[in-house]
């Protein structure tokens, strides 16, 4: 069933998009992200322009990250004030990201710049997700004890606040920059970040992880929702069509996805996250590499439209 996107200016089959929310929304009810780093790249593939992608997967995000928080605020499993210092970082990250989209766009460099971000950012970050998780896993299996999580230079940082869900007394002021960067990198690429997140918070504010996922979905809750008004109002790019749709397999996918993501454990999250990542990293790599003709095209058009 053949479908006619006003925005996107192309006609999309209406179960494919369906089915690719509704799987990206399970990958991200599982794993605590927004699932943007996978459905961008997909919709690009099938021929959406990446502005048009990008601003359009926003909504996507919101939706899947409302769906899977509610499952998490329920086992109380999300940490409230941890989330609304993010949100401090991460509403003002988004607005400027949003501007750099807008600058960017018009100097006719933005497509490029969105596939070039993503090469960068996802082999980077799926090489040492997949790397630490196998370690991990590896430590495991050996029965061997995991090495015993130290403080750093971050925790020494003032204007420290106590965290009661999370149990830990942390300055704000890393926080809200990691606020920041995730809000800035999600709209420009129309990516939630909660798999930059995630790792960060576990790693090096020391969040424990039975808080990490809740809390990282209600910041990507709000900053892919300010996302899609601005893009909406600035740069008109949002399709509400494709959003809708993606929206409808999002929410529905999310679902299962929490609660499979019970199931399975930390380490072996981490090395399937990392894997997916990866994959996905170097599917782009690869695009860019063997049809770059098709970019350019694309970022004509995207230029222009």
């Amino acid at each position: 069933m053949q479908l006619y996107l006003p925005i996107a200016d192309l006609p999309v089959n209406v179960f494919l998009v369906l089915a690719m929310g509704a799987a990206v929304g399970f990958v991200s009810g599982m794993f605590g992200i927004g699932g943007g780093f996978l459905m961008t790249p997909l919709l690009i593939f099938i021929g959406i322009t990446p502005a048009v992608a990008v601003a359009s997967v926003a909504s996507h995000i919101a939706a899947s990250s409302f769906s899977g928080a509610i499952t998490y605020w329920r086992r109380r499993a999300i940490d409230p004030a941890l989330a609304t210092v993010l949100l401090c970082g991460g509403v003002t990250g988004t607005a400027l990201g949003v501007w750099t989209f807008t600058r960017l766009r018009a100097l006719g460099q933005l497509d490029l710049m969105i596939a070039l971000s993503y090469v960068v950012l996802l082999t980077t970050v799926g090489s040492v997700m997949f790397s630490e998780g196998l370690r991990a896993l590896m430590r495991t299996r050996r029965g061997a004890v995991p090495p015993r999580r130290t403080h750093n230079w971050i925790h020494g940082l003032p204007l420290k606040m106590r965290f009661k869900r999370s149990k830990i007394y942390l300055s704000v002021i890393p926080v809200v920059v990691v606020g920041i960067g995730i809000g800035f990198i999600g709209a420009i690429m129309g990516i939630g970040g909660g798999f930059i997140l995630v790792p960060i918070m576990i790693y090096l504010l020391r969040v424990p992880t039975s808080t990490v996922i809740g809390t990282s979905m209600i910041l990507t809750l709000v900053t892919m929702l300010f996302a899609t008004m601005l893009h909406a109002v600035t740069n008109h790019l949002v399709d509400a069509v494709l959003a809708l749709i993606l929206m409808v397999g999002g929410v529905t996918g999310a679902q299962f996805g929490a609660r499979a993501g019970q199931r399975i454990r930390g380490e072996q999250l981490r090395l399937l996250l990392g894997i997916l990542i990866l994959s996905v990293g170097i599917r782009f790599a690869v695009e860019l590499v063997i049809r770059p003709e098709d970019l350019f095209t694309i970022r004509e058009l995207g230029v222009t439209g």
